[in-house]
């Protein structure tokens, strides 16, 4: 059975930061007959649920692997260390399981792929990856939206 890799949150584990989860039924259809390896980088990087929003800033998340961004919380407090950390052991965890896809939460800047927020925390989305779809994508492994959320 092929392995995804998948954001737990999507899988009903109350991970993000608000403390609840993005379950739906749309994410079960689409990851059914798989096996399903839910992770959350965010957790795994350090970070306590509920925490503080976080966005990127200065870039994506390919930025940030280059050293070029960051991403803050809406306080001001850099959790950059956290991000990359917690984006290291999700590739870790996608290649233990012979993941070669991975299922990830929208507009995340950990998971996000194809667009994420701007950094201003004022709701608005700009062309990019998260942290740990670029860091995925970076090492062959085909990152795709979830649908639904």
């Amino acid at each position: 059975m092929e392995a995804i890799l998948v954001s737990a949150c999507l899988r009903g584990v109350p991970c993000r930061f608000d403390g609840r989860d993005k379950a739906s039924s749309e994410v079960a259809e689409a990851v059914a007959g798989r096996a399903v390896v839910p992770f959350c980088p965010e957790v795994a990087g350090g970070l306590a649920t509920p925490r503080r929003p976080a966005e990127l800033v200065g870039g994506d998340g390919h930025d940030v692997l280059d050293g070029t961004a960051r991403v803050v919380e809406d306080t001001g407090r850099d959790v950059t260390v956290e991000f990359v950390a917690g984006a290291r052991r999700a590739l870790a965890a996608a290649r233990r399981a012979g993941c070669s896809e991975a299922l990830l939460m929208p507009r995340s800047p950990s998971c996000g792929r194809g667009a994420v927020y701007d950094g201003s925390f004022g709701g608005e989305l700009v062309p990019g990856d998260g942290v740990t779809a670029a860091l995925l994508e970076r090492n062959g492994i085909t990152v795709r939206p979830a649908p639904g959320v």
